[in-house]
């Protein structure tokens, strides 16, 4: 066959594809790509966290310091957060005895900077922790629920509407209490509560937050985990499965949970910032992390009476807090927008 001069001859055969494989997490990808204040707040929370595990390699070189070391005065007196930012002390620890408090002092003479830096440990742990248990005890919860249905469902459902009818900070603050008194009365409590306390004391107040926390945080997501199953199961790719011969497991994992994750993920990030609220308030009301361990609602606590006479005690910890939880807020927003199918393309 002639080909005419100058024509590029015809590719026989099956023609490769150019375009780019389009699945429902790229198009999430792309449609968070599009806003800019949710990236932006991804990148924050991002470098906070790595600020946060790095947070011993700062203190090994220089750059922040002990946390719970409290400075002195030449006088040998704790300085009682007379120090304003950027003022300077002697520090007999170092070849140059001094060191400047870039955000102030506390009242005992410890710097904010550095606890304000290992204070977002307790934060982020706490908030990453809390929807972790939320995320996969609510998605076990909910699935089975949904799922089965019929007297399982009714029977794990009204569970979760008791629970549900509960005040949420009320019983963490109370559990919470509970926990904190079980060390007065350490050798009444058996040989599981030793161990607790132990493990809670190591973690420095930290276990038992986790529980409380983890107690309630569930609740929601099994809900909608339950909400999306039942209007999953139905469908006529779950039928298929089920007409092949396919296995509960094959079909919960397989079928049902890809196509339920985006809207579990979304509220989870969302909760994020009331597990670091939670924590916060707990540490403020004193039933929180164990001092001296620093956390922002402790900070915030101890500053709340020289509000007036020392205002940057009270500032950086509410700084820090706020634009913390902000920060989630833009990337829950985020995500939401990012799987909702009807905002595709805007």
């Amino acid at each position: 066959m002639a080909v005419a001069k100058g024509a590029e001859p015809i590719a026989l055969g099956r023609r490769k594809t150019q375009e780019k494989v389009r699945t429902p997490l790229t198009d999430a990808w792309d449609q968070f790509k599009r806003n800019k204040l949710a990236v932006a707040s991804a990148i924050f929370v991002l470098l906070m966290c790595v600020l946060a595990l790095t947070a011993d390699v700062w203190k090994g070189i220089g750059l922040i310091d002990d946390p719970l070391y409290q400075h002195q005065d030449p006088a040998g007196k704790v300085r009682m957060a007379e120090t304003p930012p950027m003022t300077c002390t002697q520090d007999p620890r170092r070849m140059d005895p001094q060191w400047c408090f870039v955000f102030g002092a506390d009242y005992a003479g410890r710097d904010n900077l550095s606890r304000l830096v290992y204070g977002s440990r307790v934060s982020l742990t706490v908030g990453f922790v809390g929807a972790m248990v939320a995320f996969i005890v609510g998605i076990i919860y909910g699935v089975v629920s949904g799922y089965y249905g019929g007297g399982i469902d009714n029977f794990m459902m009204r569970i979760v509407d008791i629970l549900y009818a509960l005040p949420e900070l009320p019983i963490i603050i109370l559990f919470q209490v509970l926990f904190k008194s079980l060390s007065d009365y350490k050798e009444k409590a058996g040989p599981l509560g030793q161990v607790m306390l132990d493990i809670d004391n190591s973690m420095g107040g930290l276990f038992f937050v986790f529980i409380v926390i983890g107690l309630t945080s569930w609740i929601g997501v099994a809900r909608l985990a339950r909400g999306q199953v039942l209007s999953y199961k139905q469908k006529e790719f779950v039928e298929a499965a089920r007409s092949i011969g396919a296995r509960d497991r094959h079909i919960i994992f397989g079928h049902l949970l890809p196509n339920i994750l985006g809207p579990l993920i979304v509220v989870v990030a969302g909760a994020i910032p009331a597990f670091i609220f939670y924590e916060a308030t707990l540490s403020y009301l004193g039933v929180g992390i164990n001092p001296p361990t620093p956390s922002w609602g402790a900070m915030i606590n101890a500053a709340q009476n020289t509000m007036l006479s020392k205002p940057w005690m009270m500032l950086w910890p509410v700084v820090a807090l706020g634009s913390t939880v902000m920060a989630f807020n833009f990337i829950g927003n985020g995500l939401r927008d990012a799987f909702d199918p009807r905002l595709r393309g805007e």
